[in-house]
């Protein structure tokens, strides 16, 4: 992880110079390129931090271990919902407001309030009903 948190600062150090020079050339008129410089650059930025911050934490990862085993990284990730709907409905939604963004803002009135839902369907899950915990 301490490779990868210095790959990504290396890549912020080397974007905020080109940034500068890609703003000045452009005479910080550009709207599209001079702001997604900045975003990327900033982008890195926490990428480093994470990375250096976790590796501070967690030194040894399986990963880092160069003639390690795949069976090493084994263990639990988490509990997934294995039967739930909600994330396809929530999916559904943010295509369909991403959609809105191109034909119409009228859309997203319509698909705002059914994204709450699933979203609220899927953090609530297991709080009622057969699975409850």
């Amino acid at each position: 992880m301490r490779e990868n948190g210095i790959i990504f600062g290396l890549l912020f150090v080397f974007l905020i110079p080109v940034t500068l020079v890609y703003g000045i050339m452009t005479n910080f008129e550009e709207l599209v390129g001079f702001p997604a410089l900045i975003l990327t650059a900033l982008m890195s930025a926490f990428l480093a931090f994470f990375f250096i911050y976790t590796d501070r934490k967690h030194p040894d990862q399986p990963s880092d271990n160069l003639d390690g085993e795949v069976v090493d990284a084994a263990g639990d990730y988490g509990f997934y919902s294995p039967w739930s709907w909600w994330p396809l409905l929530l999916g559904i939604s943010c295509a369909v407001a991403f959609i809105a963004l191109a034909i119409d803002w009228w859309i997203l009135m319509v698909i705002v309030p059914v994204a709450i839902v699933a979203l609220a369907g899927w953090v609530y899950e297991y709080s009622r009903g057969n699975h409850a915990h």
